[in-house]
Parts: C-alpha cells; structure tokens; sequence
C-alpha cells in the first residue's frame, strides 16, 4: 500500500478501537513468525507480563536518551508478542494484550523516530488494545500515531488520530466506558492529547481551535515528572512559534531546557530537540546569542539516532537561519541541512 492508503486504514483501525467497533485495517494478524531457536513457555503467568512492561520500559529509556531503537523494539516486540498463543489464565491474557499494546506502540514511535515505516506495529497495538478492553491502551496508541504526522505534513490525519484518542478515553463510544477515573495516567494522556490538537489546529491555521485546545491542555494539568513537565513545555512551546507568538515560544522553551538539565541527562533526546526550537525563536527574534545557540544544538544533534529530531527541527531551524543576514547565519543554515539528511 502507498503512505495514503496506509494512513487512512489506520485512521480506520484508530477510530474501530476508539468506537468499539470490528478492527478493519489490512487484515494482517496479530502474530508474527516465530524467530528462529526461539521457544515458546509452555504456560504464560503475571511474571510474563511484568517482563513484557519491564522490557518496554528499559528500552523507552534508551530511546529517550539516544533517540531510535526501532530494531530493538521490534525484535522483542516479536518475540513477545508470540506469548498470545500460549495457555493461560483470563486475567493473565488480558494484561498481557494491554502490555503488549503498550510495547508496539513504543515500536511504532520508534519506527518514526528512526525514519522507517511503524505502521504496522501501531495497527497491532489497536487490535491487542481492543482485545484487552484497554481504554488507555487504544488512546495511547492513538496519540503516538498522531503525534508521528502532526508534523510530518498531515496535521488534518494526525488531528483524527487524536479525536479517537479522546473519544475513548471521555467514554463516548456507546457500551465502551472510559478508564476508571483513579488511574494515575489520564490526567497526563488528556492533557497530550489536547496538546497534540492544538499543534495540529495552529500547523491548518486554525488559532482559535489552538488557542482552545492549549487552554484545554493546560486546566488542572499537573506533571508528574520532571519528563512530563518538559515534554509538556516544548510541545507548549511549538504551539506558540507556530502561531508567531515569539515571547511565549521562548518562555516555554527556556523552561523545558531548564527542566531537562536538572534531570541528570536522562533525556538527551528531548533535551536536544527543545535546544533546536530555542534556538530557533532566538533567531526569528534576531537575538544575539541564536547563532551561538544553534551552533550548540547542531552539534548536540549529531549524536543522536533520531531522525524525525533532524527532520522537525533541524529544517525549520535552517530555514529561519537562511533569513538571518550574515554569513555565519548562512554556513550554520547549510551545516543544519547537511546534519538533517545524515544518520547515525
């Protein structure tokens, strides 16, 4: 399939998760070939699921902090995703489906962050979330997937993604209810999601629509930690760059920088992107220090394996130096460009 019919089918499989409704999509199944020497336990119990959340964790840390691991992800992805087929208690299955939907959706983000195609890892986290019953797990998928087009020129498809994001975890689907309101983790995936729709809404020109969204985003919104806070910050802060609004762009931004310097290097991938969208407003603003700033960021940027970091920042970055007079302004542009179409 070419990259529009994909989106649409996953579009689809995001809004039947979301409404409860038969997984359309393509049809593929949940599992995969087994790799070869692997071997199947002969029965599964809640130590398996802990090992499944275990595992994603341990390589959502990495990825954190260097950017990619698709390959990781995916090589565990299916090996652990072959436990479906293997007896054990209701409850067990369960919690293993929503564990799973949690790793593929890491895989999917990785995927994008890595330059390749996560498509089916995102269309798999739907079917395993919908087989769990997982609210969260499907608004979460919905998130990643969005936030994998929001700006890689589909705001309008990503916005969908978010819309079914909400659409179940506000409990809308007729006999689909909502998480259960005591889970720790909706304040903070409610507030993505409405994130995310303000980026969108300001990337099709809607400011109003944005405005909201963010306002929305931000009521009683309370980071739990030092990661959410930041993360938070610089998509915040992007809303506003996009909308022109410089002075609040940097507020954010400076804020996000400082967050993730006080938390010992553990987000060396977040950090770098929201030093390339400071940079940034610092150079639209004709500042001093931009150049020195994007000289900073350039380098920093080198040395991660995140490609849609290079992508998303990296050229809006160059495109604001190539409008600043000077030629240093000029030979950071070209240097931003040629970092922005390499890998490591």
């Amino acid at each position: 399939m070419d990259e529009d019919v994909k989106r649409r089918a996953l579009i689809a499989e995001a809004l039947a998760a979301a409404l409860g409704n038969v997984i359309l999509g393509t049809g593929e199944p949940i599992e995969l070939a087994l790799p070869t020497g692997q071997v199947l336990p002969p029965r599964l119990s809640m130590v398996h699921v802990h090992i499944v959340r275990a595992v994603t964790d341990h390589l959502r840390g990495v990825a954190r902090y260097y950017g990619g691991q698709a390959g990781a992800f995916g090589a565990v992805s299916t090996i652990y995703t072959q436990w479906m087929q293997v007896p054990a208690p209701e409850v067990v299955t369960t919690q293993l489906a929503a564990a799973l939907a949690e790793l593929r959706t890491e895989a999917g983000w990785c995927c994008h962050d890595d330059g390749v195609d996560g498509t089916g890892h995102f269309s798999r986290a739907f079917k395993l979330a919908a087989k769990a019953g997982d609210a969260y797990g499907i608004a979460n998928a919905a998130l990643h997937a969005g936030v994998t087009l929001v700006r890689s020129g589909h705001p309008n498809d990503a916005l969908k993604f978010f819309q079914a994001g909400q659409i179940r975890l506000q409990g809308l689907a007729p006999g689909k209810p909502a998480p259960p309101p005591d889970d720790p983790r909706l304040p903070t995936l409610t507030a993505r999601l409405s994130r995310q729709s303000a980026t969108a809404s300001a990337l099709m020109g809607d400011r109003e629509e944005a405005t909201r969204c963010l306002a929305e985003a931000n009521e009683g919104w309370e980071p739990r930690t030092a990661f959410e806070r930041a993360g938070g910050n610089f998509v915040t802060a992007g809303i506003h760059l996009d909308l022109g609004q410089l002075d609040a762009a940097e507020h954010f931004a400076a804020s996000a920088v400082r967050t993730y310097s006080e938390s010992e290097g553990r987000y060396r991938r977040g950090h770098t992107q929201t030093e390339l969208l400071l940079a940034e407003v610092h150079i639209r603003a004709g500042e001093p220090q931009g150049l020195t700033l994007a000289h900073h960021a350039i380098e920093q940027v080198k040395t991660l394996q995140s490609i849609a970091a290079r992508r998303e920042r990296l050229i809006p970055l160059a495109t604001a130096l190539d409008a600043r007079p000077g030629t240093d302004a000029r030979d950071l542009a070209r240097t931003a460009r040629q970092v922005a179409a390499t890998r490591i």
